[in-house]
């Protein structure tokens, strides 16, 4: 099978499950749409503090696929077992630290000026999601392991079935019925409870099951603390966590930021996110299925056919961005109904979804930049583009276009500076990515060029 059949294949694996989790996250916001625009801009301001704990707790897991995939690929399928129970270690310590952090979120409500009527409710939303995190985090690890395998279909059958159960719950808890009470924005957090409880429950009968994962034999005793195995994942999976924390805060703080301009901006905003999250998952889903055969290929000691997969897995990226890109800026005006009937909310999201477009091409090129780095071990130096980009020119450049006037443009109280300037400033980091790709994958290029002139 080529390498671009194998890239392919996972990636499609993948990204089908990836989009039946973003379902969950586009039911719950049509759901308290549906509800109320109370509840939609509730959900705007929870969800946004939940993903940015949870994308950087699972980016700090996540970024152990390079090394579980380079053991895969050396054939070193006991070590592979022995790191696995090691990790566990870390996802209890990452779980412990996003539950503090759900579980007192009003001194960040406060400073970022959440009108007071939305912080109950918020308050309420976040410490039920407090609860979820660890079954949802000890999944991301079943689900890394996978992809470092190259068998991502388990996982996504596990994703894809639960949303037959989300969809329900979600509707029955907030709307109430069958003697439950309506719960409003809080009833999807309950929802997503029971939906990450049951998908971990599934995981570990399979990884006890199936033949596939009897070589690794994970289920020996488990070891004590290995500390300098637990600082390896550290140093790997610290910095790629926080990277993501920055890229993702750099634009769901814009929905605190927002939500002093009211529930209409609040709600168009949650639309715009919505939709650049569900895009993301095709590059996510393409920068996974890349990484992990690069890794493979650079544990097998064969690093000329990791950069071949590298090119591969870029033009793929790039010209599937592109292509979504398009596709949001014809139906720019068409998106919003499908989330709401408020006029109001429908005239401004359409003017923001331009720049949700221009947003998502640059984000296709640097999140397949971003994983393949952490494959060479490239993990600071994205982490200080991002800060000084995505904080700085991109959220900070937003807040100063909406409230402070920047140069000759006036202060515009709405959602699209924010997303305006998110978008020049992920161009620009995009380049700077592609720039530390190419110096990491040159030496390859001159190993293979001084291999042919030696025959």
């Amino acid at each position: 099978m080529s390498e671009l059949s194998t890239i392919s294949r996972h990636a499609i694996t993948v990204l089908a499950g990836q989009l039946a989790v973003m379902a969950f996250g586009v039911t719950d916001t049509i759901v308290a749409g549906r509800h109320g625009q109370a509840s939609l801009a509730a959900l705007s301001v929870g969800s946004a503090i939940f993903i940015s704990v949870y994308v950087a707790l699972i980016g700090v897991l996540q970024a152990l696929l390079p090394v579980w995939a380079e053991l895969r690929g050396a054939r070193q399928t006991d070590s592979l077992g022995r790191s696995l129970r090691q990790s566990l270690y870390l996802c209890g310590a990452a779980s412990l630290v996003g539950m503090a952090i759900l579980l007192s979120p009003a001194p960040l409500l406060r400073w970022t000026e959440v009108p007071p009527a939305l912080r109950t409710e918020v308050e309420s939303y976040l410490a039920v999601l407090a609860l979820a995190l660890l079954p949802a985090l000890l999944f991301r690890i079943y689900s890394t392991l996978n992809q470092a395998l190259g068998r991502p279909k388990l996982v996504t059958w596990l994703q894809v079935g639960s949303l037959f159960i989300k969809l329900p719950l979600s509707i029955w808890f907030t709307f109430g019925g069958a003697g439950l009470p309506a719960q409003g924005v809080v009833g999807c957090a309950w929802a997503t409870l029971v939906v990450n409880g049951s998908m971990l429950a599934l995981a570990i009968w399979l990884l006890r099951t199936q033949d596939i994962y009897e070589p690794l034999r994970i289920w020996r005793r488990m070891e004590p603390p290995h500390w300098p195995t637990i600082a390896g994942f550290a140093r790997l999976g610290i910095p790629a966590g926080l990277a993501v924390m920055v890229e993702v805060t750099s634009f769901t703080l814009m929905a605190l930021f927002i939500a002093r301009q009211g529930t209409t901006a609040s709600a168009a905003h949650q639309i715009a996110a919505n939709v650049a999250a569900v895009l993301y998952m095709v590059p996510l889903s393409l920068a996974i299925a890349t990484s992990a055969r690069v890794s493979y290929w650079l544990g097998a000691g064969d690093p000329a056919r990791a950069r071949k997969v590298v090119f591969i897995g870029f033009r793929l990226s790039a010209l599937i961005g592109i292509a979504l890109a398009a596709i949001l800026l014809i139906a720019k005006n068409h998106i919003g109904g499908l989330y709401s009937t408020n006029t109001g909310v429908l005239a401004l999201t359409g003017g923001v979804i331009v720049w949700v477009a221009a947003y998502h091409a640059a984000d296709a090129l640097q999140t397949l930049c971003v994983f393949v780095l952490r494959c060479y071990r490239i993990t600071v130096a994205p982490l200080v583009v991002y800060c000084v980009l995505l904080w700085g020119a991109g959220l900070g450049g937003g807040y100063l276009l909406a409230y402070r006037g920047l140069g000759p443009w006036a202060a515009e109280p709405s959602p699209t500076p924010f997303w305006a300037a998110s978008a020049v400033a992920l161009w620009l980091t995009a380049a700077l990515f592609l720039a530390m790709l190419w110096r990491a994958v040159r030496p390859a290029a001159k190993t293979r060029a001084t291999g042919s002139q030696g025959r």
